[in-house]
């Protein structure tokens, strides 16, 4: 799901037509049962009932096809098969943990590329774009406070690793960049961390026509004094 649609069973490519492709990733957005009429009319909004039906049909018997059964299909409606690993399920599961837990924890194995990738990036139906717009907010929250919780934890590197992922993920959001400059700031990188502040200020001015806040600039002038 993220960064292109991809399926492996037994560490083996699995090749299926688009419209199995769609079903299957509109299904792995939900954690529940899908009623069918919502699944044909989402899936195919331009076609008339019998043949939203009809190509509903089509797609759950090709998917039939793969040896590991990827649909169950029950009273209350069609959901992903248990055991289905979901690489954006993973990521937003990491994600949440990184917002929600309590206190520093051990983040010592959390990498900043573990919340990277962007959700069908060549897809436009509106589902996905709605999905992926929510994924990559998301996505920056978790950058953000892995980059925090590296920083309290001495971690300076790993702590920069995830403010230029959050910084890149979101170019104008300031404060994904605040987060980066403070983590260059306790790594004693001052250059870094001034330059860093430049060329966002001027991106800010070029694109959207205003400058960084009061909150930045106090940030700023604290570095420059030390």
């Amino acid at each position: 799901m993220l960064d292109g649609f991809s399926l492996a069973h037994d560490d083996r490519q699995v090749t299926l037509p688009a419209s199995s492709q769609r079903l299957l990733a509109y299904l792995s957005l939900h954690d529940r049962p899908l009623g069918r009429t919502r699944v044909a009319f989402t899936l195919w909004t331009n076609a008339d009932e019998t043949r939203a039906f009809g190509a509903l049909r089509s797609a759950l018997w090709r998917l039939r096809r793969v040896p590991h059964p990827l649909v169950v299909a029950s009273p209350q409606g069609l959901a992903l098969a248990p055991g289905i690993r979901v690489d954006l399920r993973e990521g937003m599961g990491l994600a949440n943990a990184l917002l929600d837990g309590e206190g520093d924890g051990d983040w010592t194995g959390v990498h900043a590329s573990q919340l990277q990738g962007e959700l069908l990036p060549d897809w436009y139906d509106d589902w996905v774009v709605r999905a992926r717009e929510q994924f990559d907010e998301l996505r920056v929250h978790a950058l953000e406070a892995l980059s925090e919780r590296n920083l309290r934890a001495g971690r300076h590197a790993r702590a920069i690793e995830a403010g230029l992922a959050a910084a890149h993920a979101e170019p104008l959001r300031e404060s994904t960049h605040r987060a980066l400059i403070r983590a260059y700031v306790a790594e004693g990188n001052h250059a870094e961390a001034l330059d860093h502040y430049h060329r966002f200020a001027r991106r800010l001015r070029d694109e959207v026509g205003t400058r960084p806040s009061d909150q930045m600039d106090t940030l700023v002038r604290a570095i420059a004094v030390l």
